[in-house]
């Protein structure tokens, strides 16, 4: 069964559930502006935005109640688009879908450089449970929050997609990937103020699953945060990961895993990727590394997981951090292999990047009242200094490895200026 709708302010979830009830079928938007509320999609229902169209959210926080879901992000339970324990669903189509995030900020913090976030925000698309899923082909502009959210999912692929953010509104992550297995993503452009793509094993009230079988390849992304990275909800394992032929651009961080709660991090490639890194205030995670790996206790009664057999290959381009490898305990980060990496380390304009990074810490929790803030992202103690930010040993090195088991270092040539700027260190590989 086949519906193409004008852009004349129809009832799009009647003509959805009329599909599902049918067993089935395309819901096409026409060339114009769709306006909608909620969405829900069904088993075997694949929704068309055709090239010219425009699916346009009303940006109004409660009107979504009834699409809420089961993992609460950022104090948000609720999405424009939902879909639930739905077989052979689908969003395709060359249009758009503009997701109103500028009406979700209270103003702009000059002290901080971003907007302030409302207290609750709408994901864009939060996809539960699902199998057969495919995500291709539309750009998604402005999202209030998390943009494309997939929890506990399989057999996905998502292809030739955009994902195009406000750069200074926070938790604006691209596609988040937590606690699935069997996802291809390719072909894929994300331009935002959070984690580019990310993998994560969240806890909600329907448990703690794995996130495996995991490939993305030949994309694009520009991040505030972390491009490409793993964790930082990490409660369940994560496996047989691989991020191939890939390109980073204008971000904090390229390459990141950031083990921190109870799930094992084991079994990841980064090959084939240019990165292309940059200092940040203090207050914005990361300062320009091109690969970052932490493992770090954030909860007494869970030990964050062992990060293990993870091999960086191929890796190329410019930055203004170190690699930065750090475990909490002996053993906590193990078989790290890096090979034929070319990096120019150049020196940033603010001496951020004099620190390596350690964020999220057990503070960002329960921050202690002498402490002031913003949780998950910035806390200055009482010496005024952010909390989780550590010099560097002796300096700025190429590469900082502390507690690393099992380091393999094979033609890594990371360029460092002639001479060497001020408070940078002689050493250019510093293991403790």
């Amino acid at each position: 069964m086949d519906i193409s709708v004008e852009a004349n302010g129809t009832d799009l979830q009647e003509l959805i559930d009329s599909l599902a009830a049918a067993g089935g079928g395309t819901l096409a938007l026409k060339a114009g502006r769709h306006i909608s509320g909620p969405i829900r999609l069904a088993s075997r229902v694949t929704l068309v935005i055709q090239e010219g169209a425009t699916l346009e959210f009303m940006p109004d926080y409660e009107l979504y109640r009834g699409n809420s879901v089961s993992v609460i992000a950022e104090g948000s339970d609720r999405a424009y688009i939902v879909a639930n324990r739905s077989d052979g669903v689908a969003i395709v189509g060359t249009g758009k879908i503009v997701a109103s995030g500028h009406a979700f900020s209270t103003g702009f913090d000059e002290t901080v450089g971003t907007y302030t976030p409302n207290e609750r925000r709408p994901r864009v698309l939060v996809f539960e449970d699902c199998s057969d899923v495919r995500l291709e082909g539309f750009v998604i502009e402005d999202s209030p929050m998390w943009t494309v959210h997939l929890v506990r999912c399989r057999d996905v692929i998502v292809a030739d997609m955009a994902v195009f953010n406000n750069r200074q509104l926070p938790n604006t992550d691209g596609i988040v990937i937590d606690s699935c297995s069997n996802v291809t993503v390719r072909d894929v452009v994300i331009r935002t103020a959070d984690d580019g793509i990310c993998l994560k094993t969240s806890r909600s009230e329907m448990g703690i699953g794995c996130c495996e079988k995991i490939e993305v390849s030949d994309c694009v992304v520009e991040s505030k945060s972390c491009a490409l990275k793993i964790g930082t909800e990490s409660f369940g394992d994560i496996r047989d990961v691989r991020f191939l032929r890939s390109r980073v651009e204008h971000s904090n961080r390229a390459l990141g895993i950031f083990s921190r709660d109870g799930g094992v991090i084991e079994t990841v490639v980064f090959a084939d990727i240019n990165v292309d890194c940059h200092e940040t205030p203090d207050g914005f995670w990361g300062s320009g590394e091109p690969l970052t790996i932490t493992q770090l206790n954030r909860r007494p009664e869970l030990p964050a997981g062992v990060v293990r057999d993870v091999r960086i290959e191929n890796v190329t381009g410019c930055c203004h951090g170190p690699i930065n490898l750090f475990a909490e305990r002996s053993g906590g980060v193990a078989g790290v292999a890096l090979c034929n990496v070319q990096l120019t380390l150049q020196q940033g304009p603010l001496g951020t990047a004099k620190q390596y990074d350690l964020r999220p810490t057990n503070v960002d929790l329960s921050p202690p009242k002498n402490v002031e803030g913003r949780g998950n992202a910035w806390l200055r103690g009482a010496d005024g200094k952010i909390i989780g930010l550590v010099d560097y040993p002796g300096g700025v090195p190429a590469l900082f490895a502390h507690k690393i088991e099992n380091l393999t270092i094979e033609e890594v040539d990371i360029q460092r200026p002639e001479p060497l700027p001020h408070g940078w260190s002689e050493t250019a590989i510093c293991i403790e």
